[in-house]
């Protein structure tokens, strides 16, 4: 079986594991990381994206060998409890979830589109998270907290 070296929340990783395996499955099983979650398992709702060096990918079907040599960024990496990214802020503050399932895919398409746009309009931002799917309902909230968050950190 090959082995891939790999970036993990800014941490080098050496993992074995056959080229095509998702992902998705390494950083949850192999890695226990329990961020990304398994939703459709055909890159369609969202609930499993994660960085890829500066892009928001699906892990579910986006395999190994597609990110040897790279960093990713699970939601586990955008900051702690003790540091909280801001998006993670902003999500707290304006109670932008519900059941929480989706919340992690949607912080990591939030934090690509932030990297990209400094001060995103509420249409960007309904653009980037149109591959999110929330069944609660709470897009609205998520909107604006992301807003709050991108003024915050914009210069």
């Amino acid at each position: 079986m090959p082995t891939y070296a790999l970036e993990i929340n800014g941490t080098p990783r050496t993992v074995t594991a056959e080229a095509d395996i998702p992902l998705l499955s390494i950083l949850r099983q192999d890695l226990g990381l329990s961020g990304p979650r398994f939703g459709c398992g055909a890159g369609a709702c969202g609930a499993c994206r994660v960085l890829v060096g500066t892009e928001s990918v699906a892990a579910c079907d986006t395999p190994l060998w597609a990110v040897a040599g790279k960093a990713v960024t699970t939601v586990e990496g955008l900051g702690s409890e003790e540091d909280p990214h801001p998006l993670q802020r902003a999500f707290l503050k304006h109670q932008a979830m519900q059941c929480g399932y989706c919340v992690s895919g949607i912080l990591i398409s939030a934090a690509a589109l932030l990297r990209r746009v400094a001060r995103p309009s509420e249409a960007e931002i309904r653009a980037a998270l149109d591959r999110n799917l929330c069944r609660c309902g709470a897009h609205n909230r998520m909107v604006r907290a992301i807003l709050a968050a991108s003024a915050e950190m914009a210069p």
